[in-house]
Order: structure tokens, then C-alpha cells, then sequence
């Protein structure tokens, strides 16, 4: 997530309108998932893209053959995605007189940027005219997020390196700068993170920021005056679902060095995903997204850490690294772009003290084994040491 506060070019706290340099944070979004089926007539094994089961009976089969005939392709309303693998797998079947009911799981993958499916809980409806059964309705399955197209027609615009995919009411205009951007994003982040990935990003601009919020399951509050967001799930192999999720108003209120930043540093996110996990200390993942985008700005401290300048001038001295907790939305939006920027100046420090590679690898090994033994194996230092040598780094800036 990258709330745009605290630099210039900016947003206003946790988030919105005024040239300033993003805070920048990225929540990453677990892959939701797939909502559970109900009880029907049907038995609740699958039967691949909705065919027929052997030991299905007969209603049953006629109704999982109907959704197999009906999404042997994408519809055509989506011919400008670039789809391959389309498929629906029913789970359930619930029949009632001439109407039917099948959960389903939907599979694709956006051509030349998925390794692997994405995935969509969907529940199908149908009708029976005669002896066939036509669908009549497709949908997100209760309690599972929509697909960009549920939302209406979607644009699409390429770049060398992205795919960038516009929401209804979204202009050619708008997404074609986004490709743009995108497009600067990926190399950046390439040259901070010296390790192998796609190299390639998918961005979604919704067309509203209430449409932002039905496609991430969130009230739409919490993303008010973001830039944007990542999707995903971390650990190691690949991360089908990662996009970068844009808040069309938060983000059409930043300069364009405040729109190249949150682009470089959502992207990051994207690159390091594979090495990212539940140990990754956040200060880390966020202050290495944040050094990625920064990383050839010539920003100073001063300029793009304005409120932990502050803080420093006033004696207040953060005594740890940024903790989890100090990243939670809903409190002090000044402490909250505190954390944000003091994690961004402990990787500049690592970087500058112990060298990029070493920073690189302190990342690798955060996310396999305990911030000591990464330090140590990586920086050849202990949690104490680099946090006295942060405490001072920003003593001597901010003095």
C-alpha cells in the first residue's frame, strides 16, 4: 500500500491533495480465498472446467456439461485482455425445479505475465428451456472479490514492460501515462533487485476509488489518498495473482515524480515477492521498496523524511526500528509516515555502510531465517549494533 504522506510530492496526511514526496507502505493482500461452496444436488468433487462427472447424476451432468460449453472461451467482452487457460472448474451443483445453481472455481492467466493461474471463485446461474440448459448469469461466489470486468467494460494499454488494465470509465489518455511509468518502474527496480523475476508488472486502475475497494475487499476509507497498492501472497515460487492495484483520485493528485516513486516502489514489492515471507521484517520490505524508488532521486533525508526530521530536531529519537505495529492505518498519520521514512533510511544506511549486494542479501536470508542470523551472516552485526548505528545516521542527518 503507499499512503501518500509525508514527502513532497504528496497527498495531505495518510493521504491526500498537495505536491509532496510519497511515505511510501504497501499492504500486501494474502490471496483471498475461494469461498466455499453450498449444499446441492451435486456431490462436491470437481470434474475439471465444469464437465460432466461419471457418478454425477444425470441433471447433474447435463448442468456441468452446460457450463463446460459455455466457458470453453472468454467471453467476448474481454477479446482485448491477453487470456489463455480459461477455464471453469464446478465444484457444486444445486438444482431447483428449471433453475440451477453451480459454484465454480474460474482459472486464466493474463498472457506473457501470469507463471501460473489466477484464480476467482464464481457461482454460475442457469436456466432450463426444454431440455437445455443455458446460463443465464455469472458472478463472484459470496465472499469472494470480483474480477476488474465485473465492474463493466475494460481498456487495455501495453508497454514494453507492463500491462495496464483500466476500469470502467477509465480513458485511453490516463492509462497510457500509467504504461509509461510503469514501464521506468520495472528497470528500477531491476537495478535494485539484481535477482531473478519476471521483470514485467500488470497495473489495474480502477475507475473509482469505491471500485479500488470492491476489488480488494476493504472499505474504501482505508485507501483514501493512496497511490496504490500490491497484491499477492508472499513466499518462495511464483505469485500469479501480484498486481499493482492504482487509486485512480489518490494517485491523479501527485506530481509525476510522486507518481514515478509509488510505481518503482509497488513494483519492488512485485520483484521481491519470491524472497518475501512472514519473517520479513517489515521496516525491511517497506524500507527496500522505498530505497528502490528513492534509490536514484538524489532526494536528501531532509527533503524526503520531513516528519522523522522533525521528531529528531525535537530530541524525540526512536529507540528501535520501526515495529509491526507502527505500520497499522488508523492512528497518528505523522507517526505513521515516521516509521515509514525511518525504515527507508535504515536500508540507505545498510546500503551505504555495507553495500547494496549485502543489502540485497539481508533480504534474501530475512526471509528464510531470524533477523540476527540474517544480520550476521549478512552484515557480519547484531539488531543492537544497527540500531545504534541507525540512531546515529539520523543524529548526524537531522541534527
Amino acid at each position: 500500500m503507499f499512503p501518500v504522506l509525508g514527502r513532497t510530492p504528496r497527498c495531505t496526511p495518510r493521504r491526500r491533495p498537495r505536491v509532496l514526496s510519497p511515505v511510501l507502505l504497501c499492504l500486501l493482500l494474502l490471496c483471498v480465498p475461494l469461498a466455499g461452496c453450498g449444499s446441492g444436488s451435486g456431490s462436491p468433487s470437481g470434474s475439471g472446467s465444469g464437465a460432466p462427472s461419471a457418478s454425477a447424476d444425470p441433471v447433474e451432468r447435463d448442468v456441468r456439461r452446460a457450463v463446460a460449453d459455455w466457458s470453453a472461451a472468454p467471453p467476448a467482452a474481454l477479446a482485448a485482455i491477453p487470456l489463455e487457460g480459461w477455464s471453469y472448474e464446478v465444484s457444486t451443483v444445486r438444482v431447483d425445479g428449471v433453475r440451477a445453481l453451480a459454484r465454480a472455481e474460474l482459472r486464466y492467466r493474463l498472457t506473457g505475465y501470469d507463471t501460473a493461474p489466477a484464480g476467482s471463485a464464481r457461482e454460475v446461474e442457469l436456466t432450463r428451456d426444454g431440455g437445455s440448459w443455458a446460463v443465464t448469469a455469472d458472478r463472484p461466489a459470496p465472499g469472494a472479490l470480483p474480477q476488474l470486468w465485473d465492474q463493466g467494460p475494460v481498456s487495455v494499454e501495453r508497454g514494453a514492460h507492463a500491462l495496464v488494465l483500466g476500469g470502467a470509465g477509465q480513458g485511453s489518455g490516463p492509462l497510457s501515462e500509467i504504461a509509461a511509468e510503469a514501464d521506468k518502474a520495472v528497470p528500477a527496480a531491476s537495478a535494485a533487485w539484481p535477482r531473478p523475476w519476471a521483470g514485467r508488472v500488470v497495473v489495474l486502475v480502477p475507475g473509482s476509488l469505491d471500485a479500488m475497494a470492491a476489488l480488494l475487499g476493504r472499505p474504501a476509507e482505508e485507501y483514501r489518498g493512496l497511490g496504490a497498492v500490491t497484491t499477492g501472497r508472499t513466499g518462495a515460487g511464483p505469485a500469479p495473482a501480484d498486481r499493482v492495484v492504482v487509486n485512480p483520485e489518490g494517485y491523479g493528485q501527485l506530481t509525476a515524480e510522486g507518481r514515478q516513486v509509488i510505481l518503482t516502489h509497488e513494483t519492488t514489492h512485485v520483484a521481491t515477492r519470491a524472497a518475501t515471507t512472514s519473517r520479513t521484517p517489515l521496516w525491511l520490505s517497506e524500507g527496500f521498496a522505498d530505497w528502490a524508488a528513492y534509490r536514484d532521486s538524489g532526494r536528501t533525508p531532509a527533503e524526503a523524511a520531513p516528519s522523522l526530521a522533525r521528531a529528531v530536531r525535537r530530541g524525540e529519537l526512536p529507540a528501535s526500528l520501526p515495529e509491526p505495529g507502527a505500520f497499522a492505518f488508523g492512528g497518528d498519520a505523522d507517526a505513521l509516515a515516521r516509521a515509514y521514512e525511518g525504515s527507508w533510511l535504515a536500508c540507505r544506511l545498510i546500503a551505504r555502510r555495507w553495500g547494496e549486494p549485502a543489502l540485497v542479501s539481508l533480504y534474501e536470508s530475512a526471509g528464510r531465517e531470524s533477523l540476527p542470523t540474517a544480520l550476521q551472516k549478512s552484515l557480519g552485526t547484531d539488531p543492537a549494533a544497527l540500531t545504534r548505528a541507525w540512531q546515529q545516521s539520523l543524529t548526524g542527518e537531522f541534527r
